[in-house]
């Protein structure tokens, strides 16, 4: 039998771990609708999906351990959703937004790999080889998605640069426009 201090630390890990995934189902639509990168959106749907396979597997933990899931509220995640809604707030351009967004959902990932491994290792050491399987498989589920991210980070982060590159252009030949005006000549201004 396992040491009961070790068992209770388990429950409160595994009860953080499930209060922050039902935040996340809440949070996941919301992080989908401020997306305007139509891949970005489908990966945040498709995450949506496996969150509620990550709640249902947790409970099913729950009832092989005759525990309860509620009880206990994740700080750790309440802060990153609160964050990734600040960033949603912003005024920031389409690609500049999304490259926001990816940020957020990259921090909440490796919160959540970092709690799962967490989670494994204690049901490892417990013995509690039907709880590992189970968390091992929504761990890597955990280590795709950040990938997904991180992939879709590359295409969307050079995209967002483009549009400040552009913005800046633009700036740029207005500016020159104006002192070609003024009779003025940027050689002369640098001197």
């Amino acid at each position: 039998m396992p040491n009961e201090s070790v068992r209770q630390l388990y429950i409160e890990e595994l009860r953080d771990l499930y209060n922050a995934e039902t935040q996340l189902v809440k949070a996941l639509p919301k992080m989908a609708k401020a997306s305007s990168n139509d891949e970005l959106r489908q990966a945040f749907e498709e995450h949506l999906r496996q969150t509620s396979e990550h709640v249902s597997r947790l409970e099913q933990i729950f009832e092989m351990l005759d525990e309860k899931p509620s009880g206990k509220k994740c700080l750790g995640m309440e802060g990153l959703v609160k964050e990734a809604a600040e960033t949603m707030k912003e005024d920031y351009e389409d690609a500049v937004m999304d490259a926001g967004i990816i940020g957020a959902a990259q921090r909440v990932e490796h919160y959540e790999i970092a709690a799962y491994g967490t989670v494994r290792t204690l049901a490892e050491l417990m013995g509690e080889n039907e709880h590992v399987t189970l968390l091992e498989q929504t761990l890597e589920e955990e280590k795709q998605t950040d990938q997904k991210l991180t992939k879709l980070a590359e295409d969307v982060n050079s995209e967002a640069m483009e549009t400040k590159e552009e913005a800046e252009g633009e700036e740029s030949e207005s500016t020159s426009g104006n002192r070609s005006r003024s009779g003025k000549s940027s050689s002369r201004r640098a001197a």
